[in-house]
């Protein structure tokens, strides 16, 4: 049966209509499904990330404002909303740990200094009257004292490094700040001060214990003085026959005159301000030393949780990348399906 070309052009017309409504159902179905699979990723991120950092539900990037978005002088916050938007952005936990180990620091260099000095001027006076049996000890004492001067410098500044850098790294510096980015020397830099705070922690430790030394010494010498001032010993010939030998401890060699003291002659030593003040000082100095091992261990803890959170930050970083490229090309795939559509057209 023959067709005329009226109804020839009728059905190529009809199929050129069914071919655009079929290209068109499948560029938005394509379209739809790369949008659903871009959105169900980053609500299963988002929610992950939310979930590891509940604090973050509430936080919002807020866009730089251009200038003619900027609101006028008179509808800007007052002072006390700056004060709290202020106070928001300190890291508490790093400014608590920095107070602490500059306290213990301080406490360690400047009492163990000052007990040393005193130290020596005890020896000098009562325990080794020549000079040459303790000219070891007497330099081992002043490098210990250029020692102490080194370590308050170099914690002076590693405090405030570490302030600085959770300063930089809390969530709310970065909500005050716009938006956060993380880089792999950033990354670095946070295992690294992890790292040399671990040590420096492991090393103090070490300074605790041997700061607890001379206080072993002291208390000694004054548990003696107290069996001497009591009333059993006190007065009698007992009292002449308590000795503390000053040379059994290693400090001074067992040649050194006289080396030894008893009696009244040691209780005269107890009763010097020297030994009062030399003896206290080495107490405070332990505890600096405490303080300062504990300050440490806050930082670690602290440090440790700030470079999780970079870490987790560049991983969010490389995702949002990802979707912007993933967008783009959903992007182009919607441009690429309308110029089809024209050409059929």
């Amino acid at each position: 049966m023959g067709l005329t070309n009226q109804e020839i052009s009728i059905y190529f017309c009809g199929g050129l209509l069914d071919v655009h409504s079929f290209v068109k159902t499948s560029a938005s179905r394509s379209a739809e499904s790369a949008q659903s699979r871009v959105n169900s990723r980053a609500e299963m991120e988002i929610g992950r990330y939310h979930w590891m950092y509940p604090g973050s539900k509430n936080h919002q990037y807020r866009p730089v404002p251009t200038l003619g978005d900027r609101a006028s002088p008179l509808s800007s916050p007052g002072c006390f909303e700056c004060c709290i938007k202020c106070l928001g952005g300190v890291p508490y936990a790093s400014l608590v740990a920095t107070i602490l180990c500059f306290s213990g620091v301080a406490l360690f260099c400047g009492c163990g200094h000052v007990a040393l000095a005193g130290t020596v001027a005890i020896l000098e006076q009562h325990f080794s009257t020549n000079t040459s049996d303790h000219a070891l000890l007497s330099e081992v004492i002043q490098l210990m004292q250029y020692v102490i001067y080194g370590i308050a410098s170099f914690f002076f500044l590693y405090g405030i490094i570490l302030l600085a850098e959770g300063f930089y790294t809390t969530s709310a510096v970065k909500e005050l700040h716009g938006e956060f980015k993380t880089t792999a020397c950033g990354r670095c830099i946070s295992g690294m001060f992890v790292f040399l705070t671990y040590v420096l922690g492991v090393a103090w430790l070490g300074v605790f214990g041997f700061s607890a030394v001379p206080v072993f010494m002291f208390y000694n010498i004054w548990s003696t003085c107290e069996v001497i001032k009591s009333p059993q010993t006190n007065g009698t010939a007992a009292v002449e026959q308590i000795c503390v030998d000053i040379r059994q401890y290693g400090i001074i060699p067992w040649n050194a005159f006289p080396g030894k003291i008893c009696g009244s002659a040691l209780e005269n030593i107890c009763n010097t301000s020297e030994f009062y003040m030399s003896y206290h000082l080495f107490i405070v100095a332990c505890a600096g030393a405490g303080a300062t091992v504990i300050a440490l261990i806050h930082f670690l803890m602290i440090l440790s949780s700030n470079w999780a959170y970079l870490k987790d930050a560049s991983k969010m970083q490389a995702y949002q990348d990802i979707k912007a490229k993933e967008e783009q090309e959903l992007q182009d795939i919607q441009s690429r399906s309308k110029e089809q559509l024209n050409s059929y057209t």
